[in-house]
């Protein structure tokens, strides 16, 4: 029976595999901090976000007798609605995460 024998390795051999295992080390290390970096932020955003408005206490606002909404508009943190009130246009703006009022705008028409 012929049994083929590796031959000994030089000693650069040796030291290339050492070398080669140690950065393999290093990699695998850095890919596992890595993705362990990731899911603590995935987690943390889950757990600890501030969450939509919309899970946020009930809120009603009051407009005067006889008045209508007649457009709403959303524009980065703010909430625009128009309202009609008897015959004269007013434009309430409030903040979109606390939906508390920040404006108000009146049209009149000229005698």
């Amino acid at each position: 029976m012929n049994t083929t024998v590796a031959p000994d390795s030089s000693p650069e051999q040796v030291q290339l595999m050492a070398r080669l295992r140690r950065m393999m080390m290093i990699a695998g290390v850095t890919t596992s901090v890595a993705i362990a970096v990731l899911l603590v932020a995935i987690g943390y955003r889950l757990f600890k976000g501030e969450g939509s408005a919309a899970s946020g206490p009930d809120i009603t606002a009051v407009l005067p007798k006889g008045a209508r909404i007649v457009a709403t508009a959303a524009a980065g943190d703010r909430l625009a609605v128009t309202v009609d009130i008897g015959g004269a246009t007013e434009i309430r703006t409030f903040d979109a995460k606390t939906l508390k009022p920040t404006g108000r705008l009146r049209f009149a028409v000229e005698p």
